[in-house]
């Protein structure tokens, strides 16, 4: 009877695993500004996005997201464009991070929330990748679990409640080809 239940423990165990062997992948356009999100060659979903201006402009070539930010403070950069301006901590309606960043190219280059939503489409942003809030936290987690971090709901209602950065590493890398 042990026997049995270990069998059958270690068979639900294996399918509950997501399948992160499957080729998961990010493209990024900048002439289009759009995202797009390929699972084993097949489209998956396509979000408008806004890219680096022309002072800032969004790095090109192949990358891999390797660390996600969850409910990231925001310190102004030391650039002509940040004088002026304030630290926002975690969980602040004003951050401008919102909710996630997931780096593409550390320590400057990340792909995050907006409030601007009227940037989306356009060259507006001081280099990163910028999305809405709801599909840049949507993207974010289908980002963890095909890079082997995989969470429930309720950690992701903990994260956001609790107002503090989360830092999540992911176990296998999730290329973004940025052209």
């Amino acid at each position: 009877m042990v026997v049995k239940r270990l069998i059958l423990l270690l068979l639900t165990a294996f399918v509950m695993v997501p399948a992160t062997n499957a080729e998961f992948r990010l493209e990024v356009d900048v002439s289009e500004r759009e995202l797009v999100a390929y699972l084993s060659g097949e489209e998956m979903e396509r979000f408008k996005v806004a890219v680096g201006k022309s002072d800032y402009p969004t790095p090109k070539g192949s990358f891999e997201i390797r660390r996600l930010v969850w409910n990231p403070g925001w310190v102004p950069p030391n650039s002509k464009w940040a004088r002026g301006k304030s630290a926002t901590p975690p969980g602040h309606p004003d951050n401008p991070m919102k909710k996630v960043k997931m780096f593409f190219k550390e320590p400057d280059y990340y792909i995050h929330g907006t409030a601007d939503e009227h940037s989306l489409g356009k060259a507006a942003s001081h280099g990163c990748i910028r999305m809405s809030e709801e599909e840049v936290t949507r993207l974010a987690k289908v980002v963890m679990e095909r890079g082997g971090k995989p969470m429930p709901e309720p950690w992701y209602r903990r994260v956001f409640r609790s107002r503090s950065q989360t830092v999540v590493r992911l176990s296998e890398p999730v290329t973004i080809v940025i052209q």
